[in-house]
């Protein structure tokens, strides 16, 4: 099962024996055994029993609420991990250390290389586009990445591999319905924005569920300055995911015609854009389905899910602050 999406307002999501239950109006639309379900996500207004939240918080089942157009609200967990060592470690690296200059470093690479292979594989598949400069571009950033010195160097040349990726998105959409002319969110104001911004809300409430696993604290970041209620370390480890999770979904239900632009609706004073209840089904299918998926680990050497491969990096960037292994290697797939 994994994760657990309820997105029908005024839900009532109860514990009965060792089963979980959502209902609406005394009628039971999901019925599930707890020891199946990793995370449990609120879209919408929804009412969870005590006896619920106190399974979920000894099963240290995370439970996070969200807007229904993916806006993150809030989060419920169980008490820290024990593990004051992986804490301890990640605090003494906080700064300009150089084990921080070093995973900010990995976390950019991670990102950059995936959108480097991305735009490979979309120039290879559609030959009339032209993405050589935007490639460049990227490897250029990459190898300047690997040269800086300073945690504010690499957000500049994060910066500039972003745009280069996203300067040619558009031509990754191949449906005339859809388009993409620059990122926006807050809201987001196009359907295609509406997905990335939905999707990317997904990933954290995962990637900061198997930080927590590990025991870091996901308000301490490197590549992501210190805010209040910023898990700034969460929005890290997500980079190098971005790319093979929420950009593959998000163009694979465009190209493939999966979501139409009827599944889309807009609010009229805002202009925000985002997914019909129907649509929205979908997408959280779609995600779910991605997140089981599995590969190869390419350290590990192993078959796992990208579920599983977020702990995976979780450990390994554990490892290092920890001294344990001599450096961090971002997931990069290829």
């Amino acid at each position: 099962m994994g994760t657990v999406y309820v997105t029908q307002d005024d839900s009532f999501i109860g514990k009965i024996d060792e089963r979980l239950k959502v209902k609406v109006e005394k009628n039971t639309i999901l019925d599930v055994p707890l020891i199946k379900v990793d995370g449990l996500v609120v879209m919408g207004r929804a009412t969870v029993s005590p006896d619920a939240i106190a399974q979920l918080i000894e099963r240290k089942i995370p439970l996070t609420f969200l807007t229904i157009n993916g806006k993150y609200l809030a989060r419920l967990e169980s008490e820290m991990s024990k593990n004051i060592f992986v804490r301890s470690a990640q605090w003494k690296s906080d700064g300009e250390s150089p084990k921080a200059i070093h995973v900010a470093q990995g976390f950019v690479r991670g990102k950059l290389k995936n959108y480097r292979t991305a735009l490979l594989e979309a120039q290879r598949r559609y030959s009339e586009l032209d993405l050589g400069a935007n490639i460049a571009q990227l490897r250029n950033a990459i190898a300047s990445v690997d040269k800086a010195t300073s945690i504010d160097s690499i957000r500049g040349h994060e910066g500039a591999g972003s745009a280069a990726y996203f300067g040619c998105f558009d031509g990754l959409i191949r449906i005339d319905d859809f388009s993409f002319e620059t990122r926006n969110r807050r809201p987001p104001t196009d359907p295609v924005n509406s997905l990335l911004s939905l999707g990317y809300s997904l990933l954290r409430h995962d990637i900061q569920g198997a930080l927590n696993i590990v025991g870091f604290d996901p308000y301490l970041g490197y590549l992501h300055t210190e805010r209040y209620g910023r898990p700034s370390l969460a929005l890290d480890l997500m980079e190098e995911f971005r790319p093979l999770i929420v950009d593959s979904v998000v163009l694979g239900a465009i190209n493939l015609r999966i979501l139409k632009i009827s599944d889309f609706v807009t609010e009229p004073v805002s202009n925000a854009v985002s997914l019909t209840k129907e649509g929205l089904h979908t997408f959280l299918r779609l995600y779910q389905e991605k997140k089981q998926k599995k590969f190869t680990h390419p350290v590990m050497q192993k078959q796992c899910t990208y579920q599983e491969s977020m702990e995976i990096q979780a450990r390994l960037l554990a490892k290092y602050l920890m001294g344990e292994v001599d450096k961090y290697t971002p997931l990069i797939l290829k």
